[in-house]
């Protein structure tokens, strides 16, 4: 699977995220707590809200609109409304850059 430059890794605040178009898809790249980069589906598997507009906490995206709740790691839905997982991609970083490999 390819990798894509998907942004700048200063573009992420540490516990940020962004969005991210691509190809007519949205995802939410984040940058953990941790250091490290993970992105997932960029809208809320429950309403269809993009989750780069919810809050960051720990390991965990917010649902602006539900507070439905998300381990961005992992894509596990946490908390109702939401019960349908995330899609999770596989993320690295080369110098100051941001890379997605999409299925």
């Amino acid at each position: 699977m390819p990798w894509i430059d998907a942004c700048a890794a200063e573009d992420i605040d540490e516990e940020d995220v962004l969005r991210w178009d691509h190809e007519g898809r949205t995802f939410a790249i984040y940058h953990g707590a941790d250091g490290a980069f993970y992105c997932t589906d960029g809208l809320c598997t429950h309403e269809q809200v993009h989750l780069a507009d919810g809050l960051v906490m720990d390991f965990e995206i917010e649902c602006p609109k539900h507070n439905g709740l998300f381990d961005y790691r992992s894509g596990k839905a946490l908390r109702a409304p939401v019960c349908v997982d995330l899609n999770t991609y596989p993320t690295k970083v080369e110098g100051d850059r941001v890379f997605v490999a999409l299925d």
